[in-house]
């Protein structure tokens, strides 16, 4: 014993003046947990001062050799006196509010920070201190763990051959490796982006090189194209993450966004009855209710075609429905990121404007779920949470960058860009959600019924309209088949200022002395609008 002691006392001393002098955040369980941990093993170089609880009771209490210094309120003071470094926060199941005033704190403090893992890291998880991470923007928004029944999903999926359309973006990417772990029989990538498709194959072939992962290059528009992947791989799973989705750049072009988000949709889901897909999968987005864009009404009408779809039989069709995805690609956290590196400003559409946001790995893991669950002919919508506001995030993400809010970046609101609204929903009035086995994703029952036959003439109107560049008469069908889509101002302008191309048999008569476009001027603005 006395060796031992001699031993650790002198290995101690070599590295004492090397070692960063902690505060540990949290005297809970995990606190202690840490604190136990950092003792035990020296190479962590950690010299742990004490704690810091925000439960007045528990301060002036010493746990495990180490004195509960004071509430958070008195950080800067303790960090001040005791020259600490570092702030390490152990509070695994802080809410969001609760993780940005201690962020707020330890920015103010000018004391480095880091965090121990979420709960469901932490049961996943063995050693403690090597799970020590940085605070990320999801902690600030306090979303919890997703509980998966995994039998369920694993008996959907295990031994079945899978196929992911928009594979190389990301949701797809993730769809592709949350599948992975329930040991699909094979999973078949298709994407157009070639370079993206390339790195998802390494990246599978080195994470799960038990699955067999087909990279399959190709448009959704390409019927061909679709034919011969689905013939060659017989996927008996279709999950359809290919979409465009940037509402600002679909607003300026319409045409792709109809190309992509209901040709393209319908072609996959054709395809998918046509060659015995069990069950097919659409990713659905907020922006579908009560659209103010043509994102959002086009994929609300790719939501109609396939529950047109479901009434044939056979395929199993389902969509799910959410909102924004952390750190997707082209999405806000990554440009605000971007414009925090750069110095600022970071830029905001309006101050009230507001999001619900989820991150990746619960979107796609509730998307399995939802898929798990699904009979045919639902719209699932998942738990969102509360929206949070977007200016309100770009602060949080200045303040995780160790700056401050306005004295070292400037944000600037910059106004609504064409096609957005100032909130989301999830669901309409006339959608009755009703809950499921899970906590966290209702379906939604609607009273209206889709005429099938009718859905299809609309399909072959559109497609007249969409070879003639008719913007005023594609805004028109849009809102025929959408009645509460409500377009926006500047699309409103475009479609009764561009002269139309000839759209064959669907033209709008001219008659002596009148040009197409005042035709089309003085015939649509009542429809529009109402």
């Amino acid at each position: 014993m006395a060796v031992r002691v001699i031993f650790t006392a002198r290995s101690r001393s070599s590295v004492e003046g090397e070692r960063t002098r902690t505060i540990i955040y949290g005297a809970g369980d995990a606190g202690l947990a840490l604190l136990q941990e950092l003792q035990q093993n020296q190479s962590l170089m950690c010299d742990v001062i004490g704690f810091v609880d925000d439960d007045p009771s528990k301060v002036g209490l010493t746990l495990h050799g180490k004195r509960v210094l004071g509430t958070g309120d008195a950080l800067k003071a303790l960090v001040q006196k005791h020259a600490v470094k570092r702030l390490l926060i152990a509070l695994p199941a802080a809410t969001g509010q609760q993780m940005v005033r201690i962020l707020k704190l330890a920015t103010d403090a000018k004391v480095e920070y880091k965090m121990v893992p979420s709960l469901g890291e932490l049961i996943q998880g063995t050693e403690l201190g090597k799970q020590i991470r940085e605070v990320a923007v999801e902690d600030l928004l306090g979303r919890k763990p997703v509980q998966l029944d995994m039998d369920r999903i694993r008996e959907r999926i295990q031994g079945r051959v899978v196929m992911v359309t928009g594979a190389a973006g990301s949701i797809g990417s993730e769809i592709c490796r949350q599948i992975a772990k329930f040991r699909p029989l094979a999973i078949v990538g298709f994407d157009e982006a070639e370079t993206p498709l390339f790195y998802l194959d390494r990246e599978m072939a080195k994470s799960f090189p038990y699955i067999t992962f087909h990279p399959e290059i190709g448009s959704i528009t390409s019927r061909g194209t679709l034919k011969r992947v689905i013939q060659h791989h017989h996927p008996s799973i279709l999950f359809h993450a290919a979409a465009y989705k940037h509402v600002p750049l679909m607003e300026r072009h319409v045409f792709a966004a109809v190309e992509t988000n209901i040709f393209g949709t319908w072609n996959v889901a054709r395809a998918a009855a046509e060659h015995g897909v069990d069950d097919f999968v659409m990713i659905s987005t907020d922006k579908a209710v009560r659209p103010t864009s043509m994102m959002g009404a086009t994929k609300r009408t790719a939501e109609l075609l396939i529950r047109a779809l479901q009434m044939e039989g056979g395929t199993k069709f389902v969509a799910v429905r959410f909102g924004n995805v952390l750190g997707s690609n082209g999405s806000v956290v990554p440009i605000f990121k971007e414009q925090i590196a750069e110095g600022g400003p970071v830029t905001v559409t309006h101050p009230e404007m507001t999001r619900y946001f989820m991150t990746i790995p619960e979107a796609t893991q509730l998307v399995l779920q939802a898929f798990s669950l699904g009979k045919g002919g639902e719209v699932f919508v998942l738990e969102m949470g509360e929206p949070v506001k977007i200016s309100d995030l770009a602060k949080n993400l200045i303040l995780l960058s160790g700056l401050q809010p306005e004295r070292d970046i400037e944000i600037q609101f910059t106004g609504l860009r064409p096609g957005e609204k100032m909130f989301e929903e999830l669901n309409l009035q006339d959608e009755h959600l009703i809950p499921t086995s899970h906590a966290k994703i209702r379906s939604y029952v609607c009273h209206q019924d889709v005429d099938a036959m009718q859905l299809k003439a609309s399909l072959l109107r559109l497609q007249a309209i969409v070879e003639g560049q008719d913007v005023a008469n594609l805004v028109l069908l849009l809102k025929e088949l959408v009645p509460d889509y409500n377009p926006g101002t500047e699309l409103l302008k475009t479609a009764l200022s561009i002269k139309p191309y000839d759209a064959g048999p669907n033209k709008i008569p001219v008659h002596s002395g009148q040009t197409e476009t005042s035709v089309v001027a003085k015939s649509t603005p009542r429809a529009l609008l109402n």
